[in-house]
């Protein structure tokens, strides 16, 4: 029994948290095989399997992560109808021939698991690219280095490189890129993630004689706490490289600026000057990027929807700095779903994402003086991912999609105002679905404030109440839930389901006050938002509870977690996949520091409170009517240990009397979900659709057996 704070918790199922446990471990398989021997017994699976697949592979090839560089030099990922993960390739021009340079599916790993591309940035000159590469979805990632020309790997290859943040150097020889620390095999797994630091590498050189560059207690006039995530940032148009400091789970950033001094190829040390220092964290400074000496920087201090501002990047000030950007209705916000800043340097102008009422629009702010600011004309209404620029290109890239359009990679042309197709993927047949209503309504949450609900549905559909429909809702470090096409959603549309999605509060749809409108003491407001949408949906007629299911993946799992133990009545059926759903215990994962940040810690006893509200674990309590649940986890997950949803399952199983299956699905091949291969997400998809129709009553979809609707 556990004491906090003179609150006694009984955990019965503690000793699940050994993942070497073999008790543990022959209970998961024995889980495992039940439920993939119960979801190969629905009748529908293997027909929605096969229309994922048609649906998938309906397209010649797809493409992703296109990068520019100059002298019309294409870098991007791209699969192919027949294979299972993406290949890097490199062309010149857009109508020049296509070199594959890296093919994961060639690479043969030691543990037999697949290995696929983490990350990429070339060199200036285009002439090397280093490589993330991760097998299994464990992302133990590490680089290698190509040479275009040769198409060959230069020989080395540097481990711990999971947080990536390669930045080249003029040479074109070297690069900074983020490594973790080497502990010993018995170290305890809360140290796995602390002092990361920045190297320098020289291409041809081994990973051991790369220098420490920048991070914890590399200089004493830089502070970087144990557990912050340091990174260098370097421009092609400017002399100076940017250092950031950050938590890595979103929020302010400390940053610092300094020259880089003259070198040449030989040079055994960059030597940056001493360390300028730009802001603290307190500073809510969230992204920042160079352009000569000018330096750009997006805050939201005292502007919860942020600003963008001007300084110097000789001698920064951000107390005197110059607004080019100021808040308004737009949030300032790059795209979560890549990981990308708001700002996008460009040789023409600086382009600044912004998310409108859900939509994206880029600003462009132009370079020359006496041109008007203008947004980039897009060819329809959506969401922007992928967005790229080089600072010796004019325009920049991006990929747009949006509830019936599949993504596609466009080129921002600013000498024409136009906006074209990359022509880099073949459209396909089912890019672009018509039979479709898109219906965005604000919901009454519980305080009054108004939440958005996304509804899509096919055309003509009667409101009466029986249909199934998947609501989700995700609600954490300001990330917003954006629209989107994929496989998955239109196979639930052709079954007629119903798909919605909740906007709630803990997200970033409405800037930093909705992201702190559901972070720490207020997030219940998360999943009471959730549970307000899932009211809504049924009082509109659109379902029912016996036709209801909820969804929540990885962050999301305190979302849904939570919207069930609250109301079990307003669900039939549950999924949770990688969640988060044991709070109080997840502070001694590996990926538990690096979170407190934005959830708390159980060393405080505010932060007790918090993470004991918001724990699903702990919520369950016995011979309650709870919902059929499916639960999934990877077991390579370095993010939300596959304990934690080993856990939740058994105190489901325990406590639950609606005769309703709580089952675990456990992936022996993938982790959180970053490096899944085509073949394991479409599996994903038809074991979810498949357990979801089930469990909503679709005619289709009743296997031979009990457990299903009533």
């Amino acid at each position: 029994m556990d004491d906090y704070f003179g609150t006694k918790i009984t955990d019965t199922y503690r000793w699940m948290e050994d993942m070497k446990n073999p008790e543990l471990l022959n209970w998961m398989k024995a889980q495992a095989d039940y439920t993939r021997a119960a979801l190969d017994q629905i009748p529908g699976r293997q027909r929605v399997l096969h229309r994922l697949t048609t649906l998938s592979n309906a397209v010649p090839s797809r493409v992703s992560s296109v990068l520019r560089l100059p002298g019309e030099q294409y870098v991007y990922l791209k699969t192919n109808a027949n294979e299972n993960i993406a290949s890097l390739y490199v062309r010149r021009g857009l109508s020049g021939p296509e070199t594959r340079l890296v093919d994961p599916n060639q690479l043969k790993p030691t543990n037999e698991q697949p290995v696929s591309i983490s990350y990429f940035t070339p060199s200036w000159d285009g002439k090397l690219i280093a490589v993330g590469l991760a097998s299994g979805g464990s992302e133990n990632t590490y680089i290698r280095i190509y040479d275009v020309a040769a198409g060959l790997e230069t020989g080395e290859t540097i481990d711990r490189a999971r947080y990536g943040g390669i930045a080249w150097l003029p040479d074109n020889r070297s690069f900074f890129y983020t490594r973790l620390q080497q502990l010993p095999a018995d170290a305890p797994v809360t140290e796995y993630r602390k002092k990361p630091r920045v190297y320098r590498h020289v291409v041809g050189t081994s990973a051991d004689e790369d220098r420490v560059v920048f991070g914890n207690d590399v200089d004493p006039g830089v502070e970087v706490g144990p557990t912050l995530l340091p990174r260098l940032h370097t421009f092609p148009n400017s002399d100076y490289v940017l250092a950031t400091v950050q938590t890595g789970v979103g929020g302010g950033q400390a940053m610092y600026v300094a020259r880089l001094t003259d070198y040449n190829q030989t040079a055994d040390e960059v030597g940056p000057s001493p360390w300028r220092k730009i802001c603290d964290m307190t500073d809510d400074v969230t992204d920042a990027a160079i352009h000569g000496d000018d330096l750009y920087v997006v805050t939201h201090k005292n502007t919860p929807r942020y600003k963008v501002i001007r300084t110097s990047a000789k001698n920064p000030n951000l107390a005197t700095a110059t607004v080019v950007l100021p808040a308004g209705e737009a949030i300032i916000m790059g795209s979560y779903i890549a990981g990308e800043g708001a700002l996008h340097v460009a040789q023409d102008a600086l382009y600044v994402q912004q998310l409108d009422g859900g939509l994206g629009r880029i600003r462009r702010i132009p370079f020359r003086k006496g041109e008007r600011e203008s947004y980039v004309v897009t060819p329809f209404d959506g969401t922007l991912t992928e967005v790229t620029a080089d600072a010796r290109v004019p325009g920049l890239l991006y990929s747009l999609t949006s509830w019936t359009k599949a993504a596609r990679p466009y080129a921002w042309n600013p000498a024409v105002r136009r906006s074209v197709e990359l022509g880099l993927q073949p459209k396909g047949p089912f890019d672009d679905l018509k039979d479709v209503d898109i219906r965005e309504v604000k919901v009454r949450a519980a305080d009054s404030t108004l939440i958005p609900l996304s509804i899509i549905h096919k055309k003509g559909m009667k409101l009466d109440g029986s249909h199934p429909t998947w609501l989700n809702g995700y609600g954490a470090y300001g990330i917003p839930s954006l629209s989107g096409s994929s496989p998955m959603s239109t196979t639930w549309l052709e079954q007629g389901g119903i798909y919605a999605v909740a906007h709630v509060r803990g997200g970033g749809e409405y800037g930093e006050e909705w992201h702190r409108g559901g972070y720490k003491a207020t997030k219940p407001n998360t999943w009471r938002d959730f549970i307000a949408c899932a009211e809504y949906l049924i009082a509109q007629k659109y379902t029912s509870p016996k036709h209801l299911a909820g969804l929540g993946i990885s962050a999301g799992g305190i979302l849904i977690g939570r919207a069930m133990t609250e109301r079990p009545d307003l669900f039939r059926a549950v999924g949770i996949a990688v969640g988060l759903t044991d709070m109080l215990r997840f502070e001694t994962t590996a990926n538990g520091v690096p979170n407190i940040p934005e959830f708390g810690s159980v060393k405080t006893e505010e932060g007790f409170r918090n993470l004991h509200q918001m724990s699903a674990y702990h919520h369950v309590r016995d011979s309650t009517s709870y919902p059929a649940v499916l639960l999934a986890t990877g077991i390579n997950d370095p993010r939300v240990d596959p304990w934690l949803m080993a856990k939740m399952t058994a105190r489901l199983q325990a406590a639950s009397n609606s005769g309703r299956p709580v089952m675990l699905r456990v992936d022996y091949q993938t982790g959180h979900g970053p490096g899944v291969t085509k073949q394991q997400r479409l599996a994903t998809y038809a074991d979810a659709i498949s357990f979801l129709f089930w469990q909503l009553g679709h005619i289709d979809f009743q296997p031979p057996w009990p457990g299903c609707s009533d």
